[in-house]
């Protein structure tokens, strides 16, 4: 069906893509067939090729059926952007289980939950990792074994020998005590063959259970089949004609744990054979800029902290950061004058996208190379499909420039939650996503996310969407960082409370800022309390956490992540 943002599609963009016929590790598989001698991977300066990912991935896949993986096994990746997150993701998918993965920062109470709501039985995991938090509370979970690995097991000679030493002085190395159902990672590669066993796997399978961020309350598994997840990776390769086939290098920093990273950062750049440089901790600035310049990176995806960290980055307007060719922003507003200044100086070009856990994830993006309008999402991709409906009643669209729930229908939307059918009724309604999100289209299509509902602001009876706010914030020139929300106040209902990280050596005091957002702002939107603070709270995907803000200023806990 023909809608109006189709219109902006550049050329060579189709409007919809074709249903799956293979699951994400043929698409893989494909791949070690057509880029067989090319890098699929790099860590550090050791680089394996498509045909050598393959057959890690089979040894694995070898190993895990030998440890009693099956099809609809769960397995958690607990672990950082390295190569054994890759191997050990293809090598479950391959034998028909799920995976399910977990943030490397969770705490026991959140690994506990997460590994007994999933059904896991099985864990690929770091060495500190176990030996620090799963291990005390293994007896508590249903989990049968554990494959552990150490961050310098595929590091080149000599790193493989120096850095033990110093990861040992910052705990991210530890000695693994030999016991039942304990296995270490090369060893169960090196003693078992590319051979893994027969397993009918279709597109319509379950693929992941990945969980969200639970910022509404428990964290759910958002159930993705392998149909939703490779049809998204197609769908990137689709939006981006510009891409060159087995000669792209993309710097791998978005965590593969966070559904964002996995599909942007790991699917699509394997289903169309690029060079993925891996990068494990994307708050390591001054590794992420090496990591450019040496490896001469092409495709940067990233969050907009990272693009304000690298602009800010001592020295690098004398670094050559031109390889940059393409760049994709998400997760949260990227301001226009970083964007400009990222653009000026590498000579790429950024486009801005939106996407969520449920939808695999990602369902809108600007045209890199066609009309972009900056400070929105941008448009549906191929074969998706959107609208902004009132809030209260979930189902009247609202018209051309009025905000609603921004909702969503397409082939990479989640199949629901897992052991969860009242949250999944709620969410998932006749094929749509109901986001949560408030929104607003304008009449090409192009989407602005104007806050969340939870986080929409009522003051005396107005609403008050915070990423407006925080948008006026962040153009001014003192302010490098920005987080408004809503307090209780006793007269207005609520009232808006704006926290500042300001730019290193500009000062500025309240009386300015309100004075600046009250010639752009209505007066009740305006921030009536500020509150200057050294840095925001942000998540492993470097997004500014609201929730710890709201939590600070009512005492209260903060909701489960």
């Amino acid at each position: 069906m023909e809608r109006v943002w189709h219109r902006q599609y550049e050329e060579g963009v189709p409007t919809s893509v074709p249903a799956s016929e293979q699951t994400v590790v043929d698409a893989m598989y494909r791949s070690a067939e057509r880029f067989a001698d090319r890098p699929a991977l790099s860590f550090k300066g050791k680089t394996f090729t498509y045909a050598r990912l393959r057959e890690m991935v089979d040894r694995l896949a070898t190993g895990l059926a030998d440890l009693g993986v099956e099809k609809n096994s769960r397995v958690a990746l607990w672990l950082p952007n390295l190569p054994q997150m890759v191997i050990g993701y293809y090598a479950t998918l391959r034998l028909g289980a799920q995976v399910v993965n977990t943030n490397p920062l969770y705490v026991e109470r959140e690994i506990e939950h997460q590994f007994n709501d999933a059904g896991v039985t099985h864990v690929i995991t770091l060495d500190y990792l176990w030996m620090g938090k799963l291990r005390g509370i293994r007896d508590r979970t249903r989990v049968e074994h554990v494959i552990v690995t150490s961050i310098p097991d595929y590091l080149p000679f000599p790193l493989n020998f120096l850095a033990p030493l110093k990861l040992r002085k910052t705990g991210q190395i530890a000695k693994v005590k030999r016991e039942p159902g304990v296995h270490l990672f090369k060893e169960v590669l090196r003693d078992h063959a590319p051979n893994p066993p027969a397993v009918e796997v279709r597109p319509g399978d379950l693929a992941l259970l990945q969980y969200t961020g639970g910022t509404t309350g428990v964290s759910k598994g958002a159930m993705l089949t392998h149909a939703n997840v490779e049809t998204n990776a197609r769908q990137c390769a689709a939006w981006f004609p510009f891409v060159r086939e087995g000669e792209e290098v993309l710097l791998g920093c978005l965590p593969y744990f966070h559904v964002f990273g996995m599909t942007v950062s790991m699917n699509w750049p394997i289903l169309v054979g690029m060079h993925i440089v891996l990068a494990p901790n994307p708050r390591d600035i001054s590794d992420l800029v090496k990591s450019i310049t040496k490896q001469k990176v092409t495709i940067f995806p990233a969050v907009p902290a990272l693009y304000v960290a690298i602009n800010e980055f001592p020295g690098v307007d004398q670094l050559d950061l031109s390889s940059i060719r393409g760049c994709f922003s998400g997760s949260a507003p990227l301001p226009v004058d970083v964007l400009e200044r990222f653009e000026r100086m590498t000579g790429g070009k950024i486009t801005e996208g939106f996407g969520l856990t449920e939808t695999s994830p990602v369902t809108h993006a600007n045209p890199l190379n066609g009309l972009r309008k900056p400070g929105t999402v941008g448009v549906p991709f191929p074969g998706t499909d959107s609208k902004i409906v009132d809030v209260q009643d979930g189902d009247s669209e609202m018209p051309v420039g009025e905000a609603g729930e921004l909702i969503i229908r397409g082939p990479q939307v989640m199949a629901g939650y897992w052991n969860r059918p009242s949250a999944t009724a709620q969410t998932l309604r006749d094929g749509w996503v109901y986001t949560g999100d408030l929104a607003i289209a304008d009449e090409d299509g192009y989407v602005q996310i104007v806050g969340r509902k939870k986080d929409m602001i009522v003051v005396s009876g107005f609403n008050v969407y915070p990423d407006e706010v925080d948008a006026v914030l962040i153009s001014h020139p003192a302010v490098l960082e920005c987080a408004t929300i809503g307090i209780p106040d006793p007269k207005r209902g609520e009232t808006v409370k704006s926290f500042l990280v300001l730019v290193e050596g500009q000062s500025v005091t309240t009386e300015e800022i309100r004075e600046f957002c009250k010639s752009q702002l209505a007066p009740y939107k305006v921030p009536w309390y500020v509150e200057f603070l050294d840095e925001l709270p942000k998540s492993s995907m470097m997004k500014i956490l609201r929730k710890d803000l709201r939590a600070q200023e009512t005492g209260e806990q903060p909701e489960e992540a």
